[in-house]
C-alpha cells in the first residue's frame, strides 16, 4: 500500500499524480502522506538544504547521464538545480494540499521512505501488543523495539565500507532506529574520477567526504534522511548538529588516514552499545 502511494517508479501513485499536476493546481495529499512531506520540510530546514525531497531533477539527470556513460554538464545540472528546493513548494495545511512553483518540480522520497515505512510496520506491531521485534528494510534501515533474548537489545552488525562483505561494529540497538548511507556499493566511474550517487541538493554534484554514515534516531525516517544528510553535510557538520541535538547519534567514517584502518567518529553513541571488530 505504501509502495503504490510514495513509488515514483509508477505513474499511477499518489506521489506521481502530485508530481505531474502540483503546477497546475493545489493538489489533496492524503494525511499521513502529508504528514511526512512537512516532516521533509523540518528536516531539511534543520540540515540547512543537505536532506531536500525536491531532489528528483537531479536525481533524474544523474540517472540518465550514468547510463550514457558521461558526467552532466554545468548547464544541465544548473537547469535541474532550478527546479529543486523544498522552500519554494506551497503547504496549506487547513486543506493539507501542495502547489509546485513550476513544472518539472516534484518529490522523491527515496532518503525517507524506507523509513516511513518502517515506522508504519512498526506502529502495527504495537497496536497487535508485540513487545520485542526488529523490523529492517534491506541492510540500510532498521528500528528495534524491546529486547532480544536478554541481551539488552537488538545486536545489529555496521558494514565496513572499504570490504562491505566484512563489518566493523556491531551495535546494541534498543527502542531506536537506525540508518546506514554510503556510496561504496552505488557509484560509477568516468574518465578516471569515481561519482557516488548521493548527491547534494544545494550544489547538484555527488557529496564527497566520508566513506558512510550510520545514525541512530527516534524514528527510522529521521534516521533514513539524516544519515544522507549527514553524509551531505560532511563530518564536523554532521558531529555539530549531533551536539544540539541529544536524540541523535551518529558513527561519522572518514577516510581513513593509514592504509585501510578505519577511524570513526562517534557522538552520542553509548560505549556500553557500540563494539568495534579488530
Amino acid at each position: 500500500q505504501l509502495e503504490d502511494q510514495m513509488t515514483v517508479y509508477r505513474d499511477d501513485s499518489e506521489l506521481q499524480r502530485i508530481n505531474f499536476t502540483a503546477h497546475e493546481s493545489p493538489q489533496s495529499v492524503e494525511s499521513e502522506l502529508y504528514g511526512l512531506l512537512k516532516k521533509c520540510v523540518t528536516i531539511c530546514e534543520a540540515t540547512e538544504g543537505a536532506f531536500d525531497p525536491t531532489s528528483g531533477p537531479l536525481i533524474q539527470l544523474w540517472k540518465v547521464c550514468r547510463e550514457e556513460a558521461r558526467v552532466p554538464t554545468e548547464v544541465e545540472v544548473r537547469d535541474s538545480m532550478h527546479r529543486v528546493g523544498i522552500g519554494r513548494v506551497t503547504f496549506d495545511d487547513a486543506e493539507e494540499t501542495v502547489s509546485f512553483p513550476t513544472e518539472g518540480y516534484g518529490f522523491d522520497l527515496g532518503a525517507i521512505g524506507k523509513g516511513y515505512a518502517i515506522d508504519r510496520a512498526v506502529e502495527h506491531l504495537t497496536r497487535e501488543r508485540i513487545d520485542d521485534f526488529l523490523v529492517h528494510g534491506g541492510h540500510s534501515s532498521l528500528r528495534a523495539v524491546g529486547d532480544h533474548h536478554g541481551q539488552g537489545g537488538w545486536p545489529v552488525g555496521i558494514k565496513n565500507p572499504l570490504f562491505t562483505e566484512k563489518r566493523y561494529a556491531t551495535l546494541l540497538l534498543a527502542d531506536r532506529a537506525m540508518s546506514t548511507s554510503g556510496s561504496n556499493i552505488q557509484y560509477f566511474r568516468h574518465e578516471g574520477r569515481r561519482y557516488g550517487h548521493i548527491l547534494d541538493p544545494r550544489t547538484g554534484w555527488p557529496a564527497e567526504g566520508l566513506l558512510s554514515v550510520t545514525v541512530l534516531a527516534p524514528t527510522a525516517a529521521e534516521a533514513d534522511a539524516l544519515s544522507t544528510a549527514f553524509y551531505v553535510m560532511g563530518l564536523e557538520k554532521a558531529r555539530e548538529y549531533c551536539n544540539n541535538q541529544d536524540e541523535i547519534g551518529a558513527i561519522l567514517v572518514p577516510p581513513p588516514t593509514r592504509g585501510r584502518t578505519l577511524e570513526p567518529v562517534v557522538v552520542n553513541v553509548p560505549d556500553e552499545c557500540l563494539f568495534f571488530v579488530d
